[in-house]
């Protein structure tokens, strides 16, 4: 979880793959409308986020049901937000970096629709996780995921034996 631009996709993809689990990325989780609403920079509101919380907090259950093992990347910005999310196994790790930093990022990418233009309204939204894994930005991806590894082994979090390795 984290702001625009803190590298959740990059991030998730790589542990996904490090522990060998499925990918899900809450951007695709997104109604149509809201998806138009941050290209043009326009900041959502919870209510716009009411059907996305709840679509991603059924592919959560639905994971669960079926025992999938999934890494989920999503801003999950308020506290509201994660409560919803709340489920068994799900483990939030934050990804946390300065505002300078991922400007940067975000002037650097292409082609995805949440651009610089949403990041003051994100980082004003944000209420810092006091329960997650908190992992900052200013290091290589394979850097960041061999910390999280580190910490959700030392957190004693159950997860399959791939994780392990």
């Amino acid at each position: 979880m984290g702001i625009v631009g803190a590298g959740k996709t990059t991030i998730g993809t790589l542990f996904a793959q490090r522990l060998g689990w499925r990918f899900a990325d809450g951007d695709d989780f997104h109604p149509a409308a809201n998806v138009e609403k941050i290209r043009k920079g326009v900041a959502l509101t919870d209510a716009d986020r009411v059907p996305w919380l709840a679509a991603l907090r059924n592919a959560i259950e639905s994971w669960n049901a079926e025992s999938e093992n999934v890494v989920l990347a999503c801003s999950a910005l308020k506290r509201s937000y994660r409560n919803e999310l709340r489920a068994t196994g799900v483990e939030f790790i934050y990804l946390k970096g300065s505002r300078e930093l991922i400007l940067s990022r975000l002037r650097a990418r292409h082609g995805h629709f949440a651009t610089e233009s949403i990041l003051d309204t994100q980082l004003e939204d944000l209420q810092e996780p006091e329960d997650a894994i908190t992992v900052k930005i200013d290091q290589t991806p394979d850097a960041m995921v061999a910390e999280i590894i580190a910490r959700v082994k030392a957190k004693q979090v159950a997860y399959p034996d791939a994780a392990r390795k």
